[in-house]
Parts: structure tokens; C-alpha cells; sequence
């Protein structure tokens, strides 16, 4: 295999439709790595961010993919289009002391009491 053939073309398209890359990675590279550098390239004007690896999830060919898996794993076969970029979509939720709260507060607001006599 090619030393071209081991790089993929990856964007990395955000809730809004804007677009992080494309950048050239390794098939070796993790699915860690490319969210490290999510991070790392976020625009900074945009509201509710990432902090943290956890906070993001990446979808590719309608698959969440795990940040052990390389990219190489992970590549659709549409992928070997030679000169074709791979649009990975990010997600970004709500560290999970916000779910928390956020769960507890539904619930203050539907509480229900019924009593059987």
C-alpha cells in the first residue's frame, strides 16, 4: 500500500453546517486524535463548544465511532474514491453534570401525585 493511500481527506461538518478541514490524516490515526484536534480547531465565536474529548461524538457512515478505533477501521467503502474527502459529522452534548441537572429539573416540573383510594 501506497504511503497516499495510508491518508485520508477528512472535513468534519458541525451542527450548524459549517465545516472544521479538510486536513490529510493517517489511517493510523485514532478517533481520540481527531477529536483532540476538533478541539483544538473550534471556532472560537461559536457558543457551546466541547471542553473535553468526552463531549464530543463523531458520526461517520451513520456510525458513532469509538475513540480506540483508527481511522483506517473506520472508513466506509465509499472512502476509496481516489481525491474524495470523508465528511465526518461532530456532535457536541452537554458534559454530564448538565444532563444531570437538567434530567432532575424535568422531573420537578412533571411531577404527578396520584393517590388511589
Amino acid at each position: 500500500m501506497s504511503a497516499a493511500q495510508d491518508q485520508l481527506e477528512i472535513k468534519f461538518r458541525l451542527i450548524d453546517g459549517t465545516d472544521i478541514g479538510p486536513k490529510s490524516y493517517s489511517a493510523a490515526t485514532s478517533v481520540a486524535t481527531l477529536k483532540e484536534n476538533i478541539l483544538a480547531q473550534w471556532p472560537k465565536e461559536k457558543d457551546n463548544g466541547p471542553r473535553t474529548v468526552k463531549d464530543v461524538k463523531l458520526i461517520s457512515a451513520g456510525r458513532i465511532l469509538e475513540n480506540n478505533r483508527t481511522v483506517g477501521e473506520c472508513k466506509s467503502p465509499l472512502c476509496d474514491i481516489p481525491g474524495g474527502v470523508t465528511t465526518m459529522h461532530v456532535v457536541v452534548q452537554p458534559p454530564a453534570q448538565e444532563k444531570e441537572k437538567k434530567a432532575s429539573d424535568d422531573m420537578k416540573q412533571n411531577k404527578c401525585l396520584c393517590v388511589i383510594l
